[in-house]
């Protein structure tokens, strides 16, 4: 033999010999592609889709650091509090139309200024739910804020305001909107203890009557937004009427609103009657002020749940400022003529800084 052939001998044996080990050798499998967050664009921006579903999660909040002042004794005149709020909004489509769930958590930890009653308290640290509801389509059934909830856009006005376990349609055309609701009550709205004096009522809300209804209707004509709303609080037997209606005026929009109770319920509980005013002017992209005023008419409550006495006159400047994408800062200045309890006029405030996710 050759060596010629010699070589070509060894080379095809060693070609086969590798072949045969290639055939026995056992290959890694490769790695299943990593899914990464799609965006989701079907509900408004902010939206992810969550992996391996076709629910659509937005996260937002925000990290408020504020600063209140009092001229009212009884208490701190000055406190410093800080406070966080969490927002999980899920979506996604179905055969009964979109479905939704909303859970906001939030904590304050601090305490607060002397308030307009002459007392003062500290919050707690615990956080709590500030909304937790389902919505599907037009329907909404959880915990929310109501209606009477959405005031003007400054800090001066008081105009009812309250959470509520609650069942509700809402309806939206164009620029025609509507909504009802059956609201479980539970109580008064306390929020407008700086007005009226509520403690010689003293009507229990632990009865099977503690319901309520609400509905309102409004809509945008050209430059006017007007909405018109009423309640009425089956265990005060007692209804509250309210219209707010705001026209884009200049620089900014003007807004209106009048109030009418014929006596206290969970819905609004300030005063029997009350106009407020203010006029929010945006000078540049960054800065907004905004003056307000409100009257309120007679603000005292007798042991029935009627309004009498007093009436009190508050007015205001609400000043905002954009400091950079996300973050702001708001400082308000409120003068009262009187007290709920009629004794002092005062001057309240707050410097405000705020970082918007």
């Amino acid at each position: 033999m050759t060596i010629k052939g010699i070589l070509l001998g060894t080379a095809a044996a060693l070609a086969a010999v590798s072949g045969a080990q290639a055939a026995d050798a056992i290959v890694a499998a490769a790695p299943e592609p990593a899914e990464y967050v799609r965006v989701c664009d079907a509900f408004g921006t902010g939206y992810f889709y969550i992996p391996g579903t076709e629910t659509c999660l937005k996260i937002s909040g925000y990290v408020r650091a504020e600063v209140d002042y009092s001229s009212l004794s009884g208490g701190r005149n000055w406190n410093a509090k800080t406070r966080g709020l969490v927002t999980f909004a899920a979506k996604n489509d179905s055969e009964l139309g979109t479905i939704g769930s909303t859970i906001t958590l939030r904590a304050w930890q601090g305490g607060h200024t002397a308030d307009l009653n002459n007392s003062a308290a500290d919050d707690t640290n615990a956080v709590e739910i500030d909304e937790a509801f389902i919505t599907v389509g037009g329907f909404q059934v959880g915990s929310f804020y109501n209606y009477w909830d959405t005031g003007l856009s400054g800090e001066t006005d008081s105009l009812g305001s309250n959470r509520l376990n609650s069942i509700a349609y809402n309806y939206k055309s164009g620029a025609f909107f509507a909504g009802i609701a059956v609201d479980e009550t539970n109580g008064l709205s306390a929020t407008d203890s700086s007005i009226s004096n509520t403690s010689l009522y003293t009507k229990s809300y632990n009865v099977d009557r503690n319901v309520g209804i609400e509905a309102q209707v409004g809509g945008t004509f050209g430059p006017v937004t007007t909405t018109l709303l009423g309640g009425y609080d089956f265990n005060t037997q007692n209804f509250a009427i309210r219209d707010i209606t705001s026209v884009n005026v200049g620089p900014g929009v003007f807004s209106i609103a009048g109030v009418y109770a014929n006596g206290v319920s969970t819905y609004y509980d300030a005063s029997k009657w009350s106009v407020a005013a203010e006029y929010a002017a945006k000078i540049t992209d960054k800065l907004s002020l905004t003056p307000g005023v409100q009257y309120f008419g007679k603000t005292q409550v007798d042991a029935s749940g009627n309004f009498f006495g007093r009436d009190i006159v508050r007015g205001g400047l609400t000043v905002d400022y954009k400091l950079a994408a996300g973050l702001s800062t708001k400082v308000s200045a409120q003068y009262q003529n009187k007290n709920a309890n009629g004794t002092n006029d005062v001057w309240t405030g707050f410097v405000r800084l705020q970082r918007d996710f």
